[in-house]
């Protein structure tokens, strides 16, 4: 399986957060859009089915990510 780059996978983990607070705020056609399409792209980048298991796959592969690391499993 091919691997996103790391620092393509922590703009999208940021980008998926910041349309999520936007969304929860406003809850525009457009964040929500955008959004999905985010989700969708950390999902295919990560080889995962859902945006829970694609955030915590993408934390993962993040520089400084440590295997024990609880942490990673909260998805906010």
């Amino acid at each position: 399986m091919l691997m996103a780059h790391p620092v393509v996978l922590q703009r999208l983990v940021a980008e998926y957060e910041t349309l999520r607070d936007l969304h929860a705020e406003n809850g525009s056609p457009n964040t929500e859009q955008r959004m999905q399409d985010v989700a969708y792209t950390l999902c295919v980048s990560t080889g995962t089915h859902d945006i829970d298991a694609a955030l915590i796959a993408a934390r993962h592969q993040l520089p400084g990510a440590r295997p024990e690391d609880d942490s990673l499993l909260f998805a906010g």
